[in-house]
């Protein structure tokens, strides 16, 4: 007889499942660990939302993932909501606690702790390239673990205005905006930038970000969120000149092993994930 799997986990999808390479990495550490689990992935159209919650609750799950369109929709049917994702005002984690299902947001919290492996956050003044979901939640968290200051930079100058109104109201830390017009010039004072864009991703991999690299000083920490490829040309320029960087792959990781604790209770090898994720991205 075979080895049977109970379907513990699952995701809610509003894109198409093979663009998704959460299953792989946490399947690899349900192997790891000895878990008899699976992640179960599902097409989730919006109008039939409610149906897929109702269906997790009825079915058991323990809990699983939400992505784009469904991260702010998806609030509504939920028990409630913990305080990350209550800032955020998006969940992309569903938790099941007791008879509850909880959100969580683990975007924001990946990038914070892949960042704490080259600075702490405390005290830093934070550039931050776009205004999106990601953007968002990597304000959210940078701001709750203390970053001195945040300046969002977008091409759309309403939306960046309106991001650091958000990150100000909610956290009480310092935000303003600034307008991303031409190659933009890094202030002097920053200690970490963070490109939160979609440029650079794969297939467009080789894709510039409009910088004006004069202004990237060594002593920066330089972040992609892109994880596919890991090393963007973002990446690789910045390293040029000496900078310490960080790439999307790591941030994935860690909101990979940050949901893994909230669903398992178990502190997931982060190696195994990332070996996973790389197999995934082809070899990366």
């Amino acid at each position: 007889m075979s080895r049977s799997f109970k379907p513990e986990l699952c995701c809610l999808f509003g894109k198409p499942v093979a663009e998704n390479p959460t299953q792989p990495m946490i399947e690899a550490a349900f192997r790891h660990h000895g878990l008899d689990w699976r992640y179960v992935q599902f097409e989730i159209d919006p109008e039939a939302l409610a149906d897929a919650v109702r269906g997790m609750r009825a079915m058991g799950f323990r809990g699983g993932n939400v992505t784009t369109p469904h991260k702010v929709a998806i609030v509504k049917h939920l028990d409630r909501i913990a305080e990350s994702a209550s800032v955020i005002g998006a969940v992309n984690c569903i938790v099941r606690r007791g008879h509850e299902l909880v959100g969580e947001n683990t975007d924001g919290l990946g990038f914070v702790q892949s960042l704490r492996e080259r600075a702490d956050p405390s005290g830093k003044n934070v550039v931050i390239l776009g205004a999106g979901g990601a953007a968002r939640a990597i304000a959210v968290e940078l701001a709750l673990a203390g970053a001195k200051t945040l300046l969002i930079v977008n091409r759309t100058r309403e939306r960046g205005r309106e991001l650091a109104e958000w990150i100000r109201s909610r956290t009480g830390a310092v935000a303003d905006s600034s307008p991303w017009t031409g190659d933009y010039r890094i202030p002097a004072a920053t200690d970490v930038l963070v490109q939160a864009t979609s440029i650079g991703l794969f297939p467009e991999g080789e894709a510039r970000v409009p910088l004006d690299l004069s202004t990237i000083e060594p002593r920066m920490v330089i972040a992609d969120v892109i994880p596919n490829p890991p090393q963007t040309r973002l990446l690789r320029e910045a390293r040029a000149r000496g900078c310490s960087v960080l790439d999307g792959l790591g941030m994935l990781v860690n909101q990979g092993v940050t949901g893994f604790k909230f669903w398992t209770g178990i502190d997931a090898d982060p190696s195994v994930m990332r070996r996973a994720l790389e197999e995934a991205f082809g070899g990366s």
